[in-house]
C-alpha cells in the first residue's frame, strides 16, 4: 500500500465526509421541489413525493401484506403534512388561494 503521508484519522475523516456527501446526493433524487410559485404542486405530486418518501425512510419499494397498513398509513401523514407545509409557508393570495397547491387540473 502506498504512503499517501496522511494520518490514519486524516483518512477516516475525509472517508466520511465522501460518504455522507454520496448519501446527500443520493437521498430521494425522485423527489420533486412542490414549492414552486410559477408551477403549482398539484395533489398527485404531493401524493407521489410522500410515497417516495416513505419509501426511502422504509427501504421498501412495496411493503409486504404484514406491513402494508403502516405502510400506506405513514404515505397518507406524509402526504397530509406536506399539504399543510405548503398551505402554511405560502402567502395566500386575494383571493384565498394558496399559490403552492394547484386544487385542479
Amino acid at each position: 500500500m502506498r504512503d499517501s503521508g496522511a494520518s490514519p484519522g486524516t483518512l477516516a475523516a475525509a472517508t466520511i465526509r465522501n460518504a455522507s456527501l454520496q448519501r446527500r446526493q443520493l437521498m430521494c433524487r425522485s423527489i420533486k421541489t412542490l414549492r414552486r410559485a410559477d408551477d403549482p404542486a398539484t395533489l398527485d405530486e404531493i401524493d407521489a413525493a410522500a410515497l417516495q418518501f416513505v419509501r426511502k425512510i422504509s427501504g421498501f419499494r412495496a411493503p409486504s401484506k404484514a406491513n402494508a397498513h403502516a405502510f400506506e398509513h405513514a404515505v397518507e401523514e406524509v402526504a397530509a403534512a406536506s399539504r399543510r407545509l405548503l398551505e402554511q409557508v405560502a402567502s395566500v393570495d386575494p383571493e384565498g388561494r394558496h399559490p403552492y397547491i394547484r386544487r385542479s387540473a
